[in-house]
């Protein structure tokens, strides 16, 4: 099963993916954790360059060709293998990031950054989205006082409102795979929302119990 998490910057959703990884693994299950970008060499190099050198311009498109090549490399490697296996593989931002920021984001046309961003994504899709939503003036009062800020976290305030548009239209579009939580709420409120959500479409999840 393949279990991805999405949301602006701030959202709180490497926060939950650990949370989750935790909470699978007291009740035995395999759990493999991740994002986007930055696993592997390849991934390692690739989230360097489209993150944390601010003294090189990357034009939109090179950005989009950027994160196809991490995620080819990354499914190939880590996450089609993990699931060949069996396990249970979290993924923090997947193709419905490259959607948001780069296709209505960075202003590239949406359909080509669909077709490029499925691609790379060889065939493998999740099983279910979270989507964790919060308004972007939450999201910037997050931003504002956490280590290490990358350049999309000093995107200006209206960046951040298309991408958080785009989430949600994007979620319009497919709820059966795609839901929303608020994250609005305070972190232990919405791991519960992931886990009652999880346990009420897959019946392996049935084990999941609340932790008051």
């Amino acid at each position: 099963m393949f279990i991805t998490f999405e949301g602006i910057e701030g959202s709180g959703k490497s926060t939950q993916v650990e949370l989750l990884q935790e909470s699978l693994r007291k009740i035995h299950f395999d759990v493999v954790a991740t994002r986007e970008p930055g696993w592997g060499k390849v991934g390692k190099l690739i989230r360097k360059i489209i993150l944390d050198y601010d003294d090189i311009e990357i034009e939109p498109i090179a950005e989009l060709s950027l994160f196809c090549a991490d995620r080819a490399q990354h499914i190939q490697e880590l996450i089609r293998p993990k699931l060949a296996e069996g396990k249970i593989v979290l993924c923090d931002r997947f193709y419905d990031s490259t959607i948001a920021y780069q296709g209505y984001g960075r202003g590239i046309d949406t359909e080509l950054v669909k077709k490029l961003g499925v691609h790379a994504a060889l065939g493998v899709n999740p099983t279910i989205t979270f989507l964790i939503d919060i308004s972007v003036n939450t999201a910037l009062s997050r931003i504002v006082s956490r280590p290490g800020r990358n350049r999309i976290d000093d995107e200006s305030f209206e960046f951040h409102s298309r991408v958080r548009k785009a989430y949600l239209s994007l979620q319009q579009n497919q709820p059966n795979r795609i839901f929303i939580i608020n994250g609005e709420q305070e972190i232990h409120d919405v791991h519960e929302e992931i886990k009652k959500i999880l346990k009420e479409k897959f019946s392996i999840f049935s084990r999941l119990v609340r932790l008051d």
